[in-house]
């Protein structure tokens, strides 16, 4: 679709599809793991639903009131897990980061916010799967997605 767009330095056609077209955003009605990671400080966050039958995840989505590089990485990251067992999930978080390239110390808060989530979903599974009666699993973030402002004499340096 954006092939023949001149792209912006440092942005991959990938990284636009997913900005213009997420993917697996939502709720997933029939989830069996639901995890949240919040961000106490901003109120952002992130549901992650995951449907898991033995290691494999069959469906997947998210959905987040959090910024477009959350969206992105959650796009992205949902798309490179579904089908996948737990094994290849794991292994997903260093290939995202790799397909991404050098990220901001905000948007790796961000990939932060999206992995944390779906780690929790995974420990909502295990909960449930182990008797607990558990609606969904959150986990707290320990950094914030606040940035301070840049004062204007140190944008050029």
């Amino acid at each position: 679709m954006f092939e023949n767009v001149k792209m912006p330095e440092g942005l991959n056609p990938e990284v636009l599809e997913h900005l213009m077209n997420p993917k697996n955003y939502g709720k997933l009605d029939d989830a069996n793991g639901v995890g949240v990671a919040l961000d106490e400080k901003t109120k952002e966050y992130v549901i992650f639903y995951t449907k898991l039958e033995d290691d494999i995840i069959k469906d997947v989505k998210f959905a987040t009131n959090g910024c477009q590089d959350t969206v992105v990485i959650g796009s992205m990251f949902t798309q490179m897990i579904q089908n996948n067992d737990l094994d290849y999930a794991n292994t997903a978080v260093e290939k995202i980061h790799k397909k991404l390239g050098k990220l901001s110390a905000q948007q790796l808060v961000c990939a932060e916010i999206v992995f944390s989530a779906f780690l929790a979903s995974l420990q909502n599974y295990e909960n449930k799967k182990n008797g607990a009666d558990e609606e969904l699993h959150l986990f707290k973030m320990k950094e914030s997605c606040e940035t301070t402002p840049v004062r204007k004499d140190e944008e050029n340096e």
